[in-house]
């Protein structure tokens, strides 16, 4: 074999050839050149080195230095990069990296229900960045949310970006201040994959209801149509209680009060009748009433027992999502999906001025109120401080969670600091976001609070006739230690009714046993009872919740859901079904009981639990789920009936051609459009209303907005009645003339009609 040898400057036989590979691992022959011995090499594989293995190459080795930190938010990276320093690199993944993709299942029923996740392509810059970080790091910490979806992101993150599982922990805050995050990692572990399937075999369930539902919906009724899990189960609710209103059928009951004057004493106080010869009076009617009133008025009355005592009332647990979701609306007015968006922006951390954004609630989602020992102690010692030794409980208080098969391990939703107050940080916050962070904090330092006291005083009183005997009974009580009260009350639940009224009669101090009663005069009083009340988004929430549906993060998303979709209409805050939704209702419990059964979606929730706890394998909950699953979707395919109706006319005419307009439903929901279409595209936007009516010519005031988006207030009927304002009408007339009042600052309303001002808090304390 020849070589040419670089010495000689020729070819030259090669002496004794040895096959074999150089350092690089390329395939050589080497030999001796027969004139000069210097040493010949030929490239390239022959005969020789068959059998021969290359040596590895030798791995190029990185030099990584640096910790990568992967949190969702661009704000949240923000604040925890400032309490982490140098050292560390902290990047956003927006949220979710990877999903199922949206048009398909993407869920192989015969292999397991495997999941087919995809990199969305507006994430793939994201992905891709994080990916060359990561190569480049010592250290890789995911710190996404402290739940099961911030677990699931995590693990997305380190199977699309690749990220070496060996150089990779998992870090968990739940608030996002310094000694938090500090403490965090110095505590990593490693993904909880039982948490991770949990939330898989959560997103898989609704995808298989979601997608298989949805388009046999969109056959038989109309297109833009859902189901859902969780949604499908609020509507019923929803559904049922309006139909339990619609069959309601009222019953006439009467009540009877009487003016009382103590003898001897100046003040008169009411009590009510409580019993006609020992026992509770059937009042049902005028004609029963009219002659008790008659002999009532013959009695004469005594003082026959005087009881005074002493009652306690215990303060609130702190926020959990659920009861943050309900106070809110009953205080504030939000909705769920304003609520959690703005607790969002608490969370991630607000600049007040101490250098850089600071995380000022604890984490948003939550169905635990827990709070951790620190806390606690913080909170004592500002209530200690602020109000004295006198309203600090003995020891601090421990609240036991209401919500059925509470999982999430963190804290309930609390100030990070209990010394700051409200008002050292409004300056910093938006009106809403201030009211929000207030509450909160009202909420969680009420709550580690000694109870309220109260004197209570019952009286009654006894009357004799020669055809009854009669008792009369007042109640009263007044605040003896205010306690919590200093600081915090929970809103009413309108939708539960007290007898509150009778509770606090006011009873004259010096009223005892044995005194004579002067009867001034009766007061009778016809009554009718009340269907129950429409759901609001707070009872919707509070019902959710106590029939195990759903999880904190679900609410606002769900309540949302089917608003868009058209199922529900919120009227002066109120959920009323439409006629697409009663009629979905229909057919989805006709033909998937299951799915819109509450023990059914309960059971499921807690099959969740058990996969997130290690207790059931995730693949096995789908199977147990989907075989009846499947068998209702044969049924429903082949037997439910095609039950489309036309776009909902609106009374007015198409500007454009004269058609009629009518309401359809697109992508975004409701919207006006011409009946023509699509020969005529004329649209206008399906406006809001807003439940107050306009003040000039008595049609519906809604929300408007301007092609630029600014929202302004005007009259529904629109050209005929150009009434408009920038400010938000109120729904409480002028105390002077009865007009429209508008929110016209943080503190004040304006009248529209005479321009008198009045103090917000006075017109609406609810918003105080």
């Amino acid at each position: 074999m020849e070589a040419y040898c670089m010495k000689c400057k020729a070819k030259r036989e090669v002496q004794n050839p040895v096959a074999g590979f150089n350092a690089k691992g390329s395939a050589v022959t080497t030999g001796v050149c027969p004139v000069c011995g210097t040493k010949l090499y030929r490239m390239g594989k022959t005969e020789a080195h068959a059998g021969l293995i290359p040596p590895p190459k030798p791995e190029k080795v990185e030099k990584r230095e640096g910790k990568l930190v992967i949190v969702e938010s661009p704000a949240k990276a923000k604040t925890v990069g400032r309490f982490l320093g140098k050292g560390y690199t902290v990047r956003a993944s927006v949220g979710h990296v990877r999903d199922l993709l949206k048009s398909q299942l993407s869920v192989d029923v015969d292999n397991n229900f495997t999941p087919k996740y995809r990199v969305p392509n507006e994430k793939k810059v994201v992905v891709k960045e994080l990916k060359q970080l990561a190569k480049k790091a010592e250290e890789v910490f995911l710190a996404t949310d402290p739940d099961r979806e911030g677990e699931s992101i995590s693990w997305h993150l380190l199977e699309s970006a690749e990220i070496d599982p060996a150089r990779t922990k998992r870090v968990v805050f739940h608030e996002i201040t310094a000694p938090a995050v500090t403490e965090a990692f110095a505590h990593p572990r490693e993904i909880n994959m039982d948490l991770v399937n949990a939330q898989q075999a959560r997103r898989v369930l609704d995808r298989l209801v979601g997608y298989s539902i949805s388009p046999i919906l969109w056959e038989k009724v109309r297109g833009r149509l859902s189901a859902g899990r969780v949604q499908s189960v609020a509507l019923r609710l929803i559904v049922e209680r309006e139909r339990e209103i619609d069959d309601f059928k009222p019953t006439e009951y009467w009540s009877i009060h009487g003016e009382f004057k103590p003898e001897n004493l100046k003040s008169t106080f009411i009590a009510k009748l409580a019993r006609v010869d020992d026992k509770e009076p059937e009042l049902s009617s005028e004609e029963i009433v009219k002659p008790l009133l008659v002999d009532i008025e013959t009695a004469q009355f005594t003082t026959t027992k005087v009881k005074r005592g002493e009652r306690r009332r215990k303060p609130s647990a702190p926020f959990t999502t659920s009861t943050l979701q309900q106070e809110a609306s009953r205080k504030l007015g939000f909705t769920a999906r304003r609520t959690m968006a703005l607790a969002q922006g608490l969370y991630e951390g607000q600049d007040i001025g101490e250098g850089g954004a600071t995380g000022l609630i604890t984490y948003m989602r939550t169905d635990s109120t827990n709070v951790s020992a620190l806390a606690q102690a913080e909170a004592r010692e500002y209530v200690s401080g602020k109000y004295g030794s006198a309203y600090l409980p003995a020891e601090a208080p421990v609240y036991k969670t209401k919500s059925a098969g509470a999982q999430e391990a963190h804290e309930a939703v609390r100030p990070t600091s209990a010394m700051r107050e409200p008002e050292k940080v409004k300056e910093f916050l938006d009106p809403a976001m201030f009211k929000l962070y207030r509450l909160i904090w009202q909420r969680f330092v009420a709550s580690q609070m000694e109870a309220a006291v109260f004197d209570t005083l019952q009286v009654e009183l006894t009357g004799k006739t020669d055809a009854h005997e009669y008792l009369f009974r007042a109640s009263g009580s007044a605040v003896k230690f205010a306690g919590f009260m200093v600081v915090y009350e929970e809103a009413k639940n309108e939708d539960v009714k007290t007898d509150e009224d009778e509770e606090n009669a006011k009873i004259p101090a010096g009223i005892a046993e044995g005194q004579k009663q002067e009867l001034i005069h009766l007061i009778p009083e016809q009554h009718f009872t009340q269907p129950p009340p429409r759901f609001s988004e707070a009872s919707l929430v509070q019902a959710l919740e106590e029939n195990g549906i759903g999880r904190p993060s679900t609410y606002a998303p769900t309540i949302s859901t089917i608003q868009q979709r058209g199922y529900v209409e919120r009227v002066e805050k109120r959920l009323i079904p439409t006629e697409t939704g009663l009629q979905v209702t229909d057919l989805m419990t006709q033909y998937f009981p299951d799915i819109v059964d509450l023990q059914f979606t309960a059971r499921m929730e807690q099959d969740l639990d058990m996969i997130a706890s290690g207790q059931a394998e995730w693949a096995e909950v789908l199977h147990e789920f989907y075989r009846p699953f499947a068998e209702d979707l044969k049924k429903a395919q082949a037997e439910m009936p095609v039950t489309k109706s036309g776009p909902e006319p609106i009374g007015r005419t198409c500007p454009e051609d004269g058609g009629e307009l009518v309401i359809r439903y697109g992508r975004f929901g409701k919207f006006i459009s011409c009946a023509n279409f699509p020969t005529c595209r004329y649209t206008e936007p399906w406006l809001e209303k807003i439940g107050i009516a306009c003040p000039k010519d008595h049609g519906d005031l809604v929300e408007r907005k301007t092609r630029k988006g600014r929202t302004f207030f005007g009259c529904i009927n629109y050209p005929n009645c150009d009434f408009t304002s920038w400010k938000r009408p109120i729904a409480k007339p002028c105390p002077k003339c009865n007009g429209l009042l508008v929110i016209a600052n943080k503190r004040e309303a304006q009248c529209t009609n005479c321009s008198e001002s009045f103090l917000l808090e006075e017109i609406m304390p609810e918003m105080n």
